[in-house]
């Protein structure tokens, strides 16, 4: 059993007390639910609330797509057109009243954040260890800047919100620029850093080097190199992270919250949909265990391609596995490969697969059947190796006599675990070679953990990867991502949902849309 807080029940609580109706017939108070009369009395109201605001970070399209995002970019495909807008991102075809992606992710980190800003404002009514109320303050602004920092990434500038506000308030607000929603990002870690331990409580909550990293990548997205850096060596400092042992088993659900894992939303299963829907969207289908996946999302040939061989040789056309990174065997499921006893894709099948001939591996359980979707495995939302990458190209980024020493960190990706052993980088890479480098190790690390359609953009490098076919196990092809290429200006940014703009003309549409 895990030992530790989930994000259960309850969880349009403080959206219900925020609406909950201030006049009474008669004046009498219901004392069978929650009203804004009966809550914020006890010990408990605040635990109620805080996990609230981390319920929605199991939210689709905040984490609870998990590495379904990477069909965003130019690593994987979506087969479904209605399985959340990723698809229409990941080929150019986005528009404003889609859905899906464009419109969930900005109701549900604006939500996360009301929730915030309620917890904020009345967590002081309630009389109880003041050390306790801090920590959990901090929480409230960590997990503020988390839903800040996604909204920043993801759309650009967006109205700041840092108090609670009425309906009518809310569709008159204008939109911040992009550097000052990084700037009240950066403002609520700096609050978390304050009052958050290096050790939670319970295993899920903020804790102090979740805040540094978290810090650490919204100053990588906006090549603040010295705060990267800075930032990496506060984690570093802290003597509790690092790599994990096995590549491999770093996603297994036997070595959850191991130490190479700094901040994960927390999924069990269990009556109470506390877990997550992995099952259905990477897991492929096996009937003799049951299981209907679909993997609805799956890795193309463009992202197999990227994988090197063990020595650096040309990839051999007659056994084109062989000899291969091990990470492509422990991401991907490739023809040939045995999933769960099963040969794929004869014996065990998925939707996506049977057109590019691929599925995901990373985050699916091989050891055991799964409810529908009730995967019980942790999504991670950064690790060790994220700090090792960023520090590595900050050094990169600057330049000069740091170059060494960010292939060193580089080299540790690739040779410091167990089951993962790559021929060395050279020391004596000049400045290019070693970006190239790590933008090529961060794309195979991260594969099919959500990072790479953020890395795309903030490396400005669309126009260089894109178009990009997308080709069936057969070769056939099924589409071209950015058939009619990729424009900077209107693609590095999600549209402003049509429904909010429809409810708040002050809403500047992004360019293109």
């Amino acid at each position: 059993m895990k030992t530790c807080f989930k994000y259960i029940i309850l969880t349009l609580l403080p959206a219900a007390l925020m609406s909950s109706c201030k006049e009474s017939f008669l004046d009498i108070k219901p004392e069978d639910r929650i009203t804004e009369d009966n809550f914020w009395k006890s010990e408990q109201d605040t635990h109620l609330a805080l996990y609230g605001i981390y319920n929605t970070l199991k939210e689709r399209h905040v984490y609870g797509y998990g590495g379904g995002i990477d069909a965003c970019s130019p690593n994987a495909y979506q087969w479904a057109y209605w399985e959340g807008m990723e698809m229409q991102v990941g080929d150019g075809t986005i528009q404003p009243g889609d859905g899906g992606i464009v419109s969930e992710r900005w109701r549900d980190c604006y939500k996360g954040i009301n929730r915030a800003n309620y917890f904020l404002a009345n967590v002081d009514k309630v009389e109880m260890d003041e050390k306790e109320k801090e920590t959990m303050k901090g929480e409230a602004y960590f997990l503020r800047g988390v839903f800040y920092a996604l909204l920043a990434d993801s759309y650009g500038g967006v109205p700041l919100i840092t108090t609670p506000i009425s309906v009518d308030t809310s569709r008159l607000l204008k939109r911040a620029s992009e550097a000052d929603t990084w700037k009240q990002v950066h403002a609520d870690y700096a609050e978390a850093i304050k009052r958050l331990p290096e050790e939670a409580e319970l295993m899920g909550r903020a804790t102090l080097g979740a805040a540094y990293g978290m810090d650490m990548r919204a100053y990588l997205y906006e090549g603040n190199w010295d705060k990267v850096i800075e930032y990496a060596d506060k984690i570093t400092a802290l003597n509790r992270y690092g790599l994990f042992h096995s590549y491999q088993g770093l996603f297994q659900l036997a070595n959850e919250d191991n130490e190479e894992v700094i901040f994960d939303v927390q999924f069990m299963d269990g009556p109470f949909q506390q877990g997550s829907v992995f099952d259905r969207y990477w897991q492929p289908q096996n009937l003799k265990y049951g299981i209907d996946g679909s993997n609805s999302v799956a890795p193309i040939q463009n992202l197999v391609d990227a994988y090197e061989t063990l020595d650096g040789a040309p990839v051999d056309p007659d056994h084109p596995y062989d000899n291969r990174d091990p990470r492509l065997d422990f991401t991907i499921l490739r023809p040939g490969a045995l999933f769960q006893g099963q040969k794929y894709p004869e014996e065990i099948k998925n939707h996506t697969g049977q057109k590019v001939g691929f599925a995901i591996r990373k985050y699916t359980i091989e050891t055991q059947q799964v409810k529908a979707e009730q995967s019980p495995l942790n999504f991670i939302v950064l690790r060790y190796a994220d700090v090792l990458l960023s520090k590595a190209e900050a050094l990169i980024e600057k330049g000069g006599s740091g170059v060494p020493q960010a292939i060193d960190f580089i080299n540790q990706i690739r040779n410091g675990r167990d089951d993962v052993k790559l021929k060395p980088l050279s020391a004596g890479l000049s400045a290019a070679a070693a970006r190239e480098a790590l933008r090529h190790e961060r794309r195979i690390e991260f594969a099919m953990e959500g990072l790479y359609w953020s890395d795309v953009r903030r490396w400005g490098i669309g126009t260089k990867v894109y178009p990009i076919q997308v080709r069936g196990g057969n070769g056939e092809l099924i589409e071209t991502k950015f058939a009619n290429g990729y424009n900077p200006e209107k693609n590095d940014h999600l549209p402003i949902p049509d429904d909010e703009i429809s409810q708040n003309p002050n809403l500047e549409q992004n360019p293109g849309y």
